[in-house]
């Protein structure tokens, strides 16, 4: 008997744990989570372009690097992109789906073959790498929060 009490009274939590349970996409992110989103974006794509404008190293190689940060931020924007439409419904080809994570990790092979073969200091292949990897984790954080603050405000504006 006493057993029967305490088991139905779980399930009672249970059931209203499950009530009160958030639904996906039903919060904003906070003001600091933006705020320090962008902020790490900026840190990263700054101190990644300060360290090659102030490199000692020919102008194709700064071109070459400046250009993998491009192509990085845009391959990972694509990927949480489609990431998100196909949880949203939106429909994306298999092919782009594919394409955006191929390019994403051709951007960084691409920057470790650059910088393994670079005639630099290993401090300063470190700094490249760590400011790329922020750069990139930063941008999808910015890309997420974008969309689910869009995603949030769309709700609402049916909702009323």
């Amino acid at each position: 008997m006493d057993y029967q009490t305490t088991v139905s009274g779980k399930e009672n939590l249970k059931d209203t744990a499950k009530a009160e349970a958030p639904k996906p996409y039903d919060q904003k992110p906070t003001a600091a989570f933006i705020g320090a989103s962008w902020a790490t974006l900026l840190i990263g794509v700054t101190s990644y372009c300060i360290g090659l404008w102030n490199a000692e190293m020919q102008l194709n190689e700064q071109g070459y690097y400046f250009t993998i940060l491009l192509f990085g931020l845009f391959s990972v924007i694509s990927v949480q992109k489609s990431v998100r439409d196909r949880l949203e419904g939106v429909p994306v080809t298999d092919l782009y789906y594919s394409i955006s994570w191929f390019t994403t990790c051709a951007s960084i092979v691409l920057l470790i073959i650059g910088l393994w073969n670079a005639d630099l200091l290993l401090s300063e292949k470190g700094f490249y790498g760590m400011s790329f990897l922020l750069s990139i984790f930063s941008a999808i954080a910015v890309q997420k929060n974008t969309r689910d603050v869009q995603y949030i405000e769309n709700k609402e504006n049916e909702d009323q």
